[in-house]
């Protein structure tokens, strides 16, 4: 894969899939650049290009506008775009028929307008630049129902598909793709309570064919193989990233 001289701006990137994106995108020798509500992790990968970290809420359009413009002017571009911007509130977030509506309305802004602002903002440069590829992290949770749902997590993770769909027709003839990747169970700051609780991981491990939960490397990788050249006959589809849950009968 041959990233070099290519800029990317990573979201959400202050943990989880979204550092380990970034750091694969580090140590491949892209200039990238990290927006997320959180402070700079120290964990940050070395690498060839320039890195440059911003911090504020990627809902805000005031704040998006302003990374994508400084990020042009910085690192020249904007070549790749990776939403990975994301919470679920195991203790707030469940059936619409239970939940307040103003969580609803939180996870909405985080898990699906956050990515709309940036697709809004990044998709004029790529553009003017003659093409670019994104990649949106959405959830096998967007693909079926559970008796115990997070139902704003589920509908917002389903929007995801719909606008890189929609993003990948309108925008293929100008050279700019756009997928998403559908994570199973990984093991991230956002699946804490495993820390606590590792029989519930343990049985969850159990379930997952091939034996194990995933590790945000795992997710990282398959962003990676959609943003190069590799992919390039790949748009507006879903890559599921899960160990094989979905597959079970």
């Amino acid at each position: 894969m041959n990233f070099k001289g290519q800029s990317a701006l990573i979201c959400g990137a202050g943990g989880g899939i979204g550092l380990a994106a970034a750091n694969q995108l580090i140590t491949h020798g892209l200039n990238v650049a990290i927006a997320d509500l959180k402070d700079q992790p120290a964990d940050l990968a070395d690498g060839p290009g320039q890195v440059c970290y911003f911090q504020g809420d990627l809902s805000n359009e005031n704040f998006v506008r302003s990374i994508v413009e400084q990020t042009v002017a910085e690192l020249g571009g904007i070549h790749y775009l990776v939403n990975t911007t994301g919470v679920l509130w195991f203790d707030r977030d469940a059936s619409v028929v239970d939940m307040e509506m103003d969580v609803w309305d939180q996870v909405f802004a985080i898990n699906l307008k956050s990515f709309v602002l940036t697709a809004r903002h990044v998709v004029p440069h790529m553009r003017a630049q003659g093409g670019g590829a994104m990649v949106h992290i959405s959830s096998i949770d967007a693909l079926r129902g559970d008796n115990a749902p997070q139902d704003a997590y589920g509908a917002a993770k389903a929007g995801v598909i719909r606008l890189s769909k929609s993003l990948a027709v309108q925008f293929a003839s100008e050279g700019i793709r756009s997928n998403a990747v559908l994570p199973g169970p990984v093991r991230s700051p956002m699946q804490s309570r495993w820390e606590t609780n590792p029989r519930s991981l343990e049985a969850l491990s159990a379930h997952v064919p091939v034996g194990r939960v995933g590790e945000p490397d795992d997710i990282a990788q398959a962003c990676l193989f959609l943003l190069s050249d590799e992919a390039s006959f790949i748009t507006g589809t879903e890559l599921v990233v899960d160990g094989g849950c979905t597959a079970l009968p």
